[in-house]
Parts: C-alpha cells; sequence; structure tokens
C-alpha cells in the first residue's frame, strides 16, 4: 500500500503492482521529440533548470527509507543544448521529490512540513515499527536483560563514573542491610541476597541476576509450615547456603516472618536509596541504563524469594544458566539517549516538565520572595517556556496530521505564535498598569530580536552542524524566494511607520552642552528623540496611528495570499510525492502518540501554563531590568526572543543533520514571517481594545539591524546551495549585531 501526497491532497493506492516511483530533479524526464526545435528547447531547459533545483532532500534519517531516485541509461538523457536557448523558461520543470512514511499520518505530518504557514516537526507523531528501526535505537528501548556473546572490556570511563557516583555508597548500604538482617536472624535469607547485592552494585557490568526455580527436592518446611524438615544428598542433594522456607514459593511467601521483616526493615531503606539513583540518573539522561537497573532491581529483584535469585558473573566460555535473566548491563552511559522518547515525547521535554511545577507552584504560593528572590522566579518561568513550547509544537503537529488541511491551517495560524503572544500581551499589559514604558520597548526588542535570530542565527547554525556532515548542501532556492519575498514585504511594512515618523517628526532632546563656549558652536546632547505629540499629538493621531492600522491589515492580507499561492495555485513549488518504504503487501496501520482529543487537551493545558508562566516572568522581570547593568535591549534580543525558539532550532538542526536544508531554512523564514505578519498586527489590534504604551515605531538599531539581516540572508541563499563557511558568516553577523546591543545604551525612559 502506499501513500501519494501532494499538498492538499492524499491519495491512497493499495494495488499489487505499484508504479515506480516519480523521476527525481537530480535526473531530467526524457522527452519525446515532437519536432527539432521544441524537443532541443524542452531539453535544454529541463537540464538547465533541473541541475539548478537538485535540492529538497528527503527527511528520512530517522525512518529508516530512501529516496527513491531512479536512475536513467544514458540512452535515454535528454540532449543539452543550453547554450541555444539561455533566456527561456521550463515551466515543465518542477521540483519532484518522493519521501517514504510508514502510514498515512505520518505522511500528511511530512507533507505539512513543506507547506508554507505550517509547523514544521522532526519527530514521529506515529509509534513507529520496530523491525525499521536501528539497532542503536532498539537498544535503547529494550530491557537490561540481554546476555551478549562478548560485549568487550567494561572497564571504561562512563562505567568508572557509576562507581564513584552511586556504585560504592549503594554497596555500603546493602552491607548494612545485611548485617541488620544478619541481627534479627528470621532474616537471615535476605541477608545473604542483600551480601550478594552488594556486590553486584559495586560493579554491576559483566554480571548477571537470573530467576531460577528451585526443585521441590531441595525445599524445606519453614516457619510457614506446620513440621521443620532438611535437605540431605537421600533427599535431593547437599542443603545449600540458605536458609529456604517452603512458603518462599507459594502463595504464602508474603504470610512469612522473614518476609514482613523485610519489607519493614530493610526493603524501605533500600528503595529510597535507588529512587534516588534512579531520579539523579534520569534527569541526566546518559546514565538512563543506571536508572532502569534501580528500578528494575526495586520492581523485581528485591521483591523475589532470596532462593530465586542468583547473582553471577560472565564468563565468555561459560553456558548461561537456566533461568529468566533479570539484570544483565554491560555499560552505564549511553550517548544516544538524547533520542529516547515516553510516548512520543522527548526525554528532556518529559524532564523539564516538573520544572513547570515548581516554577507555578513557588510563584504563586510565595508571593512575597520568602523563599526565593524575583530573579530566580524569573528564570525558572523563562525556562518553563521550553517544554511548554515543545508540547504545544507535538500537539499541533499531531492535530494537522489527523484533521484535513483546513483544521491544520486553522490550528497552525490559531496556536503557531501563541508562545511568543503570551508573553508579549502580559508583559504590555503589566506596563500598562504600571504606566512604565519600559515593558513596551522590551516587547519591540524581542520581536527584533526573534526576526534578527530567525533570519541569521537559525539558519547559520543549521548550516554549520549540517556542513560538518556534509561538505555542500542544496534546498529549494524557489520556495526559499516565496518566504524571502514575504520577508522583504513584511519588513517594510513593519517598519514603514517608523520611517515615516523619523521624517516628519520633530527631533527632540533632553539635555545639550555647548561644547565650544560659542553661542554657534556644537551642541552635545542626550536622550534625543523623535516627537509624535507636538500640537496635541496631531501628527501620530491623525497620520502615524492611520498609517499604523493600514500596515497591519495589509501585512494579514499579503500573509493570506501568500498561503493561497504556495498551496493552491503554485503547489508545485513544493510538489512532495510520500509513498510507504515497505514491500507490497506490508502495510501498518498508524498507532498515534496523540489522539485528536488527546492532543488538543494537551494544547489547551500547555497554553493555560504558557500563560501563568509569561505572567510570572513579566511579574519579576522588574528587578532585572532596574537594578541589572546590562541594556534591556540586550535582554529583549536574546533572552526573550530566543529562548521560546529553542524546539524550533532544534527542529532546525536535526533536519540539517538529514541533509535537508531546506526545511531548516524555512524554520526560521516561517517564523520570521509570522512575527511581522501575525504577531505585530495582533498587538496593535490588542491594544485598541486595551490601551498599552505599545506603538509600532522602532529606534534606529531594530530598523538597521532588521533590513540589514534580511539582505543578507536574502544574499546568501541566493544560488540554492551552502556549507559550512556561509553559515559561519550568518552565525558571526548575528553575534556582532548582539555585541552592538549588549553596549548599546538602555532605551530612555527605562
Amino acid at each position: 500500500c502506499s501513500v501519494v501526497l501532494s499538498p492538499g491532497r492524499v491519495r491512497p493506492r493499495c494495488d499489487s503492482n505499484l508504479p515506480p516511483a516519480p523521476p527525481s530533479p537530480d535526473v531530467p524526464k526524457a522527452t519525446e521529440p515532437r519536432g527539432d526545435s521544441d524537443g532541443s528547447r524542452r531539453g535544454s531547459l529541463c537540464d538547465r533548470h533541473c541541475a539548478a533545483i537538485n535540492n529538497v532532500q528527503g527527511d528520512l534519517g530517522d525512518m529508516g527509507c530512501h529516496l527513491h531516485r531512479p536512475r536513467v541509461p544514458p540512452a535515454m538523457s535528454p540532449p543539452s543544448c543550453c547554450q541555444q536557448h539561455s533566456d527561456e523558461v521550463c515551466e515543465s520543470c518542477v521540483v519532484k521529490t518522493t519521501l517514504t512514511a510508514e502510514n498515512a499520518v505520518e505522511a500528511n505530518k511530512l507533507s505539512n512540513n513543506y507547506k508554507f504557514g505550517f509547523k514544521k516537526w522532526k519527530s514521529h507523531v506515529t509509534a513507529r515499527p520496530w523491525e525499521d528501526r536501528s539497532e542503536i535505537v532498539k537498544e535503547l528501548y529494550s530491557d537490561l536483560n540481554v546476555i551478549r556473546g562478548s560485549g568487550g572490556s567494561t572497564v571504561t570511563c562512563g562505567n568508572v563514573l557509576y562507581l564513584l557516583l552511586f556504585g560504592w555508597w549503594l554497596s555500603l548500604l546493602y552491607v548494612l542491610v545485611a548485617a541488620m538482617m544478619f541481627v534479627t536472624v528470621v532474616g537471615a535469607p535476605y541477608g545473604w541476597l542483600c551480601w550478594d547485592l552488594a556486590g553486584y552494585f559495586l560493579w554491576p557490568f559483566g554480571k548477571v541476576i537470573q530467576k531460577v526455580e528451585v526443585p521441590k527436592s531441595r525445599q524445606v518446611l519453614g516457619a510457614c509450615d506446620a513440621g521443620v524438615g532438611e535437605s540431605s544428598a537421600l533427599l535431593g542433594g547437599p542443603v545449600p547456603r540458605r536458609w529456604r522456607p517452603r512458603c518462599w514459593v507459594d502463595a504464602r511467601y508474603w504470610q512469612c516472618a522473614s518476609t514482613v521483616v523485610w519489607l519493614c526493615l530493610g526493603y524501605p531503606a533500600l528503595v529510597l536509596a535507588h529512587g534516588l539513583v534512579c531520579v539523579t540518573a534520569w534527569l541526566l539522561v546518559v546514565l538512563i541504563p543506571v536508572a532502569k537497573l534501580s528500578a528494575r532491581t526495586v520492581a523485581r529483584v528485591l521483591l523475589l524469594p532470596p532462593e530465586q535469585v542468583v547473582v553471577r558473573r560472565l564468563r565468555m566460555t561459560e553456558v548461561p544458566l537456566e533461568g529468566e535473566v533479570i539484570l544483565c548491563c554491560y555499560h552505564a552511559i549511553n550517548p544516544y539517549y538524547y533520542k529516547y522518547a515516553v510516548d512520543g515525547i522527548n526525554v528532556f521535554a518529559v524532564n523539564l516538565l516538573p520544572l513547570v511545577l515548581v516554577t507555578l507552584v513557588l510563584g504563586y504560593v510565595d508571593s512575597h520572595n520568602r523563599l526565593t528572590s524575583s530573579p530566580v522566579k524569573f528564570t525558572l518561568a523563562l525556562l518553563s517556556i521550553m517544554p511548554l513550547s515543545y508540547y504545544i509544537g507535538m500537539a499541533i503537529a499531531s492535530i494537522s496530521a489527523q484533521s484535513n488541511f483546513a483544521v491544520g491551517a486553522v490550528v497552525n495560524a490559531t496556536f503557531g505564535s501563541i508562545t511568543e503572544l503570551t508573553f508579549y500581551i502580559t508583559a504590555l499589559i503589566k506596563g500598562s498598569r504600571e504606566g512604565n514604558r519600559c515593558y513596551a520597548e522590551i516587547v519591540k526588542s524581542a520581536l527584533t530580536g526573534t526576526l534578527v535570530g530567525c533570519v541569521l542565527f537559525v539558519p547559520g547554525l543549521c548550516m554549520v552542524i549540517g556542513g560538518i556532515r556534509h561538505q555542500e548542501q542544496r534546498f529549494n532556492s524557489r520556495s526559499a524566494g516565496v518566504s524571502s519575498a514575504l520577508l522583504f514585504l513584511s519588513v517594510g511594512g513593519v517598519f514603514a511607520p517608523t520611517l515615516f515618523s523619523k521624517v516628519y517628526g520633530k527631533l527632540v532632546c533632553g539635555e545639550c552642552h555647548n561644547v565650544t563656549q560659542n553661542p554657534l558652536g556644537h551642541y552635545l546632547c542626550h536622550n534625543c528623540h523623535f516627537d509624535l505629540m507636538e500640537n496635541n499629538g496631531t501628527l501620530y493621531y491623525s497620520h502615524v496611528q492611520p498609517l499604523v492600522y493600514t500596515v497591519s491589515l495589509l501585512l494579514p492580507a499579503a500573509y493570506l495570499i501568500g498561503l493561497f499561492f504556495t498551496l493552491k495555485t503554485h503547489s508545485h513549488i513544493y510538489d512532495i510525492h510520500i509513498s510507504d518504504c515497505h514491500m507490497p503487501g506490508h502495510h501498518h496501520s498508524a498507532v498515534v502518540h496523540w489522539s485528536r482529543w488527546r492532543a488538543l487537551v494537551i494544547l489547551l493545558l500547555s497554553t493555560l501554563c504558557m500563560s501563568a508562566c509569561a505572567d510570572l516572568a513579566t511579574e519579576h522581570i522588574s528587578p532585572i531590568l532596574t537594578n541589572s547593568t546590562i541594556s534591556q535591549y540586550f535582554i529583549g534580543v536574546t533572552v526573550l526572543a530566543m529562548v521560546p525558539e529553542l524546539p524550533e532550532i532544534v527542529n532546525g538542526i536535526q533536519f540539517a543533520l538529514q541533509n535537508n536544508l531546506s526545511l531548516s531554512i524555512e524554520i526560521g523564514n516561517c517564523i520570521a514571517v509570522q512575527v511581522c505578519m501575525l504577531q505585530i498586527p495582533i498587538l496593535v489590534l490588542f491594544t485598541i481594545f486595551y490601551p498599552t504604551n505599545f506603538t509600532l515605531v522602532f529606534s534606529d538599531l531594530h530598523v538597521y539591524a532588521s533590513m540589514f539581516s534580511v539582505v543578507l540572508m536574502n544574499y546568501i541563499f541566493m544560488d540554492g546551495k551552502c556549507d559550512y563557511f556561509q553559515g559561519t558568516v550568518l552565525v558571526m553577523v548575528y553575534f556582532i549585531l548582539l555585541a552592538v546591543y549588549f553596549f548599546a545604551p538602555s532605551p530612555s525612559g527605562c
């Protein structure tokens, strides 16, 4: 079964004979000549344009599928005659890329990644078939109960780190618990078990814990039976080291006196210790094997009868003991656990979720800052935005992948910028209530920082990291050209009121000093700005404000036209065909991580938590603005602008590593376009119903930085290919602009 997608259309085909994959942009189609001139013209044009377009790479790295690029025999290759028709345009030569997906839902997600205005999401929204995963990923999700033939040396840096962090004190704790069990006499069997486990947890690598079944001939009647017996050679062999009551292997195990003593004295202390190890190792991510080791010990090993637990060292020439393998670990650290996911959620997002709860509790319970200070609460609130942005992004991707085009477009337009808008609106409300203009300037700095960062830093960083693995990367210059044109239009529209005020406003300075002691000499002035409120604000209310409203209406209209252009009339720019990568008849049904209703609930809850965290961030940012020696411009363009975009940056890096730079560039461009065409008009609309200090007049520094960034970005992306050097240029320019903001004085009035 195959699924072929073009933007806005899904056509499943379930034939036994699948048609061949569409031709790749790397190989021109063989054309049947309708005449000498027509055939040579079409061949030359397709040869020229297809060689230049060679762009979009498949999003296939995590799926184990391959881009279908059929080879065309030399005899079928059309002749090249570009020299004869160098000025013509080949309209039939379009970008066609065939990607592979496991099911229709995943195919929808991949198709949405190439649609303008849709959130680009790298992670899977459905559960991947186990057989399609690589051996590295399979090892991440496997239980620690597999015995290998030869795992190499167990003396590694990671294992030594385990010994220093956990091994020595866990072993000592087991020795103390063993001594306590021996003192109770009745708990002596558990004392022997703890003694064996003390040696195991000191260095568990290359050792195995197994559950064995004890033959009835080796069992003795214990305290749970009426009489007491013993095992001898006549009854089945030598007496084992541990005293084994018979009730340990039947339903009366939990009624034994030794079990009660163990559960009351020894087991709770070990549960607390292993719980501490489990939480610490899980938070460190790379030590998740140690967390699994501790969790499985508490859940299985410590609740088994001691006679059924065998701890032994593996030898390469030794046949494993018969019985169930409970634990077998070779390495404490696995660096690939950054890929680990719980129900489709990345492990880092899972680990940061408790931070959101801590932030909300501290922020609203400790309102008088008795437990923590305002800078600490501001930092926690800002860090909490990162996992919430991840959950919002995954919820949007899940809903869009399981819905039709209209629902996906509405969800992306409604919640795509909810993270940034929540913070901006809460900051403007607080500034309006306090009568403080600094909050409006911080919002403008954050808007500019998001624009500059997404135009320079995001694509530049993706180019650098992707260029380390791939010498040269190509991308779809036509689709990037659409985003670039919209970006030029949006930047021009956003800064039009600013340029208008510079031309017609009156320059007013607060302090001026004559440096030459001559009335006609030079004056040194401070706190100069263009006054728009002269003559009772005639210039602003009669000219600037109507211009702001006009621009705020035109920019969303231009955004809708861009959507209609790229998704309807000229959808061939993003002509992506997605089909099943499995053999015919081998179909996998979609098992989604989040259903539509679950994704919707998570989306709404994340949005509410985001609003609360944004409120706490704006509530506790005042001491930082007043007491910090760093410019408010710098705080806005760095921390407040880029922290909410970290999940998008990670997505862009993952796409670049898969040689899919087109999506990495589109991530930055789409965010920048949404800032200018959606977020700013929404803020202007908000100020109509709730008056604030926000006006669409930016400082000169914001105007110059934004325009220079857009021009440089378009120059770099002109030829449709790039390498790590060009990415380094973009990143260096971004850091130069940050240095300018760092040394710039704070806005007037702050």
